[in-house]
């Protein structure tokens, strides 16, 4: 009895991670069809898996009824062989249970494990090739659950679901048979109190999926908080700006109500439990009072007897796991389906069909009457990874119109202005982060949107004003630009970066952890690591945003070396505030609001007396530098 009732347990306590609301959903057209091609390549293991599932069904029986022969034929008419006999086969059988069991859970884990690896690695690989502009908007937490949560959550469709309904069906279907075989009268009455238990477990379990969902927005809650407040960002920001107190006053009232939703909780269920071993209990008694007195009569017999209260025992959980049946279907259903929904938008940014590589050896940058504006958030983005009911719908306005320039192969061309004016955007045109919207950029004299995405990106490196660096080992943040670099050329590389003083001066050297994007080295260390980084890549065309701005004077005058090192015989783009980085620039380019005002090299700039000759004398009338040039 105490089997049944456990798996009767646990079918109930399985509500409290369903959500009943999912019941009510509609599936996507061709759902089904696209989660049968996933599983397509285990169509063997789930075959042999579902014959395990149903062998394992009929040993639910098989017990009981042996149960019933040892004591009508064997006890009660004296036969000892027979009574050891059968205890044998009893025993084989609990053998042979054990072994079905250990097999059925490789083949689950088989399955399941194999369908999150493809799941993962799938969704992972797309999500990669996603633009930029698709994380500007995503919320990252949203998407990795797409990838742990929805992805744990569709391969239980292909085995704990899909073997819980099989097995629990052919189970009900064996149990009430074989009940009804031995003595119908007593199936009717221990099905008669059913409903007893059924009802309020379906209120119960309504109930508990309620709770279960607040907890685990709270807990969401509380994991956003902490993410944001343990990262090294948010704890300088706690540390600068915040009160502790109202931190862990405000923590604490979300951990108390996650603590008495689980008191709550945790009652409910025992309540529920209580309740199923109470029903069972008053089934257990009544079969007996009723079958006790009919074997009294002889109109039944004592091992027939046994096996019913044994197969009532297996009865209640099969019924009470398929009276739910369609909450953990669609449950897992429905996960597969925001799988799908992340796989199927289509990146903004891909190859053309007939992509050509990059082919130009010293490759120049050509703006031609380019035109931008960035793309709609239904373009690139699901309004489920940004947590809102709709996606935003307005179209943004224009950011550059009619920009034309050229920068020569091996030229340096800066690119200066107010914040906002449209600088750094024109720099992710040249890497295709963004595609335009008129005109076209070109490198080496090739269209960015016809040639590969990778070759593009090979032949282009960039440094950004907060360079970022994995939470990882020098090493392995190096060897991101070139996964087979030697030691010798990383050592080369950080030489000429102006940082390898540094490195080689720390206890672990090339081991050394950065630390949570780089905040172990200071702002200077961390730029040229950046440097290093981008000449072990060795790109044709450099791009430069800003990679000096919050530096402090002797940590800018050490990146200038070790940017003058990257810059050498190679065409760069070079965005700056501090203008005196940009005065041998073979072209200055100044942009505000989306257009080029003026275009010319540093001297013929300050001559005409226009916006850069505004910005320079702004920068340095105080120290009186100006006047020297």
């Amino acid at each position: 009895m105490s089997s049944g009732m456990a798996r009767a347990g646990m079918g109930a306590y399985g509500w409290r991670r369903q959500d009943s609301s999912v019941a009510g959903q509609k599936l996507a057209k061709g759902t089904l069809r696209r989660i049968a091609r996933f599983a397509k390549p285990y169509r063997w293991y789930i075959s042999v898996f579902l014959v395990l599932v149903i062998l394992s069904a009929f040993m639910v029986i098989a017990s009981p009824l042996l149960f019933k022969k040892i004591v009508d034929d064997g006890i009660t008419k004296g036969n000892a062989g027979l009574v050891t006999a059968l205890a044998l086969v009893v025993a084989l059988l609990a053998v042979v249970e054990a072994a079905l069991g250990l097999m059925q859970r490789w083949f689950s884990a088989r399955i399941g494990e194999g369908l999150i690896f493809d799941l993962r690695t799938k969704v992972f690989g797309h999500v990669q090739r996603m633009p930029v502009a698709f994380f500007t908007r995503t919320q990252t937490g949203a998407l990795v659950s797409r990838l742990n949560n929805d992805v744990i959550g569709a391969q239980q469709a292909f085995t704990s679901t899909l073997s819980g309904v099989v097995s629990n069906i052919i189970s009900l279907i064996l149990v009430v048979g074989a009940m009804l075989v031995l003595s119908w009268q007593l199936t009717v009455v221990a099905i008669l109190l059913l409903p007893v238990f059924l009802i309020p477990a379906r209120i119960l379990g309504r109930r508990l999926a309620t709770l279960t969902r607040e907890q685990m927005n709270l807990n969401a809650e509380m994991s956003t908080a902490m993410t944001e407040r343990f990262s090294v960002g948010g704890a300088l920001l706690v540390t600068l700006f915040g009160t502790p107190s109202i931190e862990n006053r405000d923590f604490g009232e979300r951990a108390g109500r996650v603590r008495d939703l689980g008191i709550r909780i945790a009652m409910l269920g025992r309540v529920f439990f209580t309740a199923l071993t109470l029903v069972a209990a008053l089934a257990t008694a009544l079969v007996y009072g009723v079958g006790g007195n009919l074997a009294v009569r002889e109109a039944l017999t004592v091992g027939t007897l046994l096996a019913l209260v044994a197969l009532l025992g297996r009865l209640y959980g099969p019924l009470t796991a398929l009276s739910n049946v369609r909450v953990d279907v669609m449950t897992a259903l429905v996960s597969f389906e925001r799988v799908f929904e992340v796989l199927d938008l289509e990146p903004m940014i891909k190859d053309a069909p007939d992509a050509q590589e990059l082919r130009s050896e010293r490759a120049g940058v050509e703006f031609d009457h380019v035109a931008f504006a960035y793309p709609t958030a239904e373009q690139v983005s699901l309004a489920s990874l940004e947590s809102v009911a709709v996606l935003d719908k307005r179209v943004s306005s224009q950011v550059l119109e009619d920009v034309n320039f050229v920068v020569q192969p091996g030229q340096m061309v800066a690119l200066v202005g107010p914040s906002g004016a449209g600088k750094t955007t024109i720099t992710n045109l040249v890497a295709r982060l963004y595609d335009v919207t008129g005109g076209a950029v070109r490198v080496g004299g090739q269209d960015v949107r016809e040639v590969t995405l990778q070759s593009l990106h090979d032949t282009i490196g960039y440094v950004t004003q907060d360079a970022h660096m994995f939470h990882d080992t020098i090493r392995a943040n190096l060897a991101y630009a070139k996964p087979d670099a030697t030691d010798d050329e990383m050592i080369e590389a950080l030489k000429a970066a102006q940082v390898w003083e540094l490195v080689s001066s720390l206890p672990d050297g090339l081991e050394t952890v950065v630390g949570d994007r780089g905040h172990r080295l200071s702002g200077g260390e961390r730029q040229r690591l950046a440097i290093a980084r981008l000449l072990l890549k060795a790109p044709q065309i450099v791009v430069l945003d800003e990679a000096t701005a919050h530096l402090d004077s002797e940590s800018e005058v050490a990146v200038q070396r070790a940017l003058d090192t990257a810059l050498e015989g190679r065409t760069s783009l070079v965005i700056a505030h501090r203008l005196s980085t940009v005065r041998n620039a073979d072209l200055i380019l100044v942009v505000d609001r989306g257009n080029i005002v003026e275009r010319g090299t540093h001297e013929q700039l300050l001559a005409q007396g226009g916006e850069y000759a505004d910005l320079y004398h702004t920068q340095f009338a105080e120290t009186g530098t100006a006047a020297g040039v």
